[in-house]
């Protein structure tokens, strides 16, 4: 080995000591937010667990999505810079000193510290810098400058490991496989893996054989009868559909799975069908019927039966089929799917679960909120008329929460979530999209009211009401509004949802099927007082 000065070897030994430190870190960092999130989770501390291999990337894309869409490039740069400036301070007071000391020094074991140290050094430039810049953003007010990515822009990264199943799979190559997503989705929901090129084409294929509907069914159960309520309808004709299958209450899994199949393929003609009487005989429109045709996916599907001239775009029928997918699934816990699961375990048959499930679908709560988002906004257009007047529209939401707009139910539709405190990843992905779609819909001026009530309705609840855990917009957010776009008809905004839900409810079916053979039947406690029976004739 070379000889050094001792005061020289000394300063190596230093940067060595550093160099280990900083790796140190690099481990507890992570680790210790991880072990933080996950005590306290839905708290008011984050609100979700952390996945933190996915905060680089995720705060990438949410710093560049959002400056884009607020057209605030000035504020984006200058978070740019920041964030590139502290990175670089990080790297030439810690990693090149220690780097270099490394290479100097000769000692046992040096090329497994370099190497760990390298890899401990990128965690440190993601789990140091970005603390630094939320305690930066913090004083914005006393810098007199204000950060555009403040800690709630921040922390909205951090939802990726309590995202939907399927999001990494949306985001990395969703698009490629356009117009045909729904079908690929579908296939993963129901048998649990990608399918190749082949076994997608034949799922396709075999969509398109179960995509009828029996002999006279249109006229004998769709058009009698029609109802100013389409999931009604819908109900109805799922019910109705029990009497056409020669084996309906086999719930061996081909069975179910045949069934669950058909559902699927027959819903969009259902939903759409309904509409179309509803629209005839209610409310006095030309009635058409189109067939479906074999060559089209389910979202290209739809918009062609749907429109009198059966016209549409490949991008129209891109966003339809992401939004189907979004809809697809959302765990077991929410209510339509969680009352699939009740009823399935009881024995009954796939018609008469679907159709207690879509009972709760309808509601305004669950599957009708998208409903309430466009309403709540074409109120709020009648009381302001400036779309860029932060001061009217902060106005009217405090009204909102004063029950004294709108419903007076004194809620902000499509604000919040029972499970995503800091962001809904759903709301995210359609975000993106919808800019794109208002602008070729000449709707820019509504998308402009939408984005101002997203960054402003945060504010204005958690000014007037104590929350626990953070408040973003959620999934109905969008999608009542993207469903506008599309020319869809306010009636048919929940069918969508249970369009694309019935995939969801078919694979927890089956799930429930194959896994539990007892009946779910949850504990209830009467709180009433106990008392004795008082014969009739002594009350």
């Amino acid at each position: 080995m070379k000889k050094e000065h001792k005061g020289t070897t000394v300063l190596y030994r230093v940067f060595i000591y550093v160099a280990l430190i900083a790796l140190a870190i690099s481990i507890i960092v992570p680790v210790g937010w991880v072990f933080m999130a996950s005590l306290k989770r839905n708290s008011e501390f984050i609100g979700a667990d952390v996945n933190p291999w996915a905060l680089p990337k995720q705060l990438f894309v949410q710093n560049f999505q959002m400056a884009f869409q607020e057209a605030q490039m000035g504020e984006f740069l200058l978070n740019t810079v920041i964030v590139v400036a502290l990175a670089l301070v990080l790297l030439l007071v810690i990693a090149l000193p220690a780097s270099y000391a490394l290479s100097r020094f000769d000692f046992k074991g040096k090329k497994i510290l370099s190497l760990g140290f390298m890899a401990g050094l990128f965690i440190n430039v993601n789990y140091i810098v970005v603390p630094i810049f939320l305690m930066l953003s913090d004083w914005n007010k006393a810098l007199g400058v204000e950060f555009f990515l403040d800690n709630r822009a921040v922390l909205a990264v951090i939802y990726a490991s309590n995202a939907l199943p399927f999001t990494i799979y949306l985001l990395s190559g969703y698009f490629k496989t356009l117009p045909k997503g729904f079908e690929e989705a579908a296939y993963l929901l129901l048998f649990g893996k990608l399918p190749t090129k082949e076994q997608l084409k034949d799922f396709s294929d075999l969509l398109v054989s179960y995509r009828t509907l029996p002999t006279n069914f249109v006229r004998d159960v769709i058009m009698k009868a029609p109802s100013n309520d389409m999931m009604n309808t819908l109900s109805r004709s799922v019910l109705t559909l029990y009497a056409y299958d020669e084996n309906p209450d086999d719930v061996s899994i081909p069975n179910v799975l045949r069934q669950c199949i058909m559902l699927i393929s027959v819903f969009p003609m259902l939903a759409v069908y309904s509409y179309h009487a509803y629209n005839h005989y209610i409310c006095g429109d030309s009635l058409y019927i189109h067939k479906p045709a074999p060559e089209l996916s389910t979202a290209e599907n739809i918009l062609r039966m749907l429109r009198p001239n059966k016209k549409y775009t490949k991008f129209e029928a891109a966003i339809l089929d992401l939004a189907l997918v979004l809809h697809m699934e959302h765990g077991g816990g929410n209510n339509s799917t969680f009352t699939t699961h009740v009823v399935s375990s009881s024995g009954t048959d796939t018609y008469s679960t679907v159709a207690a499930a879509l009972g709760s679908l309808k509601g305004p709560k669950h599957g009708g909120a998208n409903i309430k988002v466009v309403e709540m906004f074409d109120d709020m257009k009648k009381h302001v008329h400036d779309y860029e007047d932060e001061d009217a529209i902060r106005d009217y939401l405090n009204k909102l929460l004063d029950k004294k707009a709108f419903d007076r139910r004194g809620l902000i539709y499509g604000m919040g979530h029972a499970v995503y405190s800091i962001s809904d990843p759903r709301a995210d992905i359609f975000r993106s999209f919808v800019q794109r779609l208002a602008d070729e819909k000449g709707r820019q001026q509504d998308f402009k009211l939408y984005s101002m009530v997203e960054r402003l309705a945060p504010e204005v609840i958690g000014e007037r009401r104590h929350i626990y855990k953070g408040v973003s917009a959620n999934v109905d957010f969008y999608s009542g509004f993207v469903y506008s776009m599309l020319d869809l008809p306010l009636k048919l905004f929940t069918p969508m949802f249970a369009t694309a839900r019935i995939v969801g409810w078919s694979a927890h079916r089956i799930e429930e099927l194959i896994n539990a053979d007892k009946i779910i039947r949850p504990a209830y406690q009467c709180v009433l007082d106990r008392s004795t029976y008082v014969p009739l004739e002594e009350r």
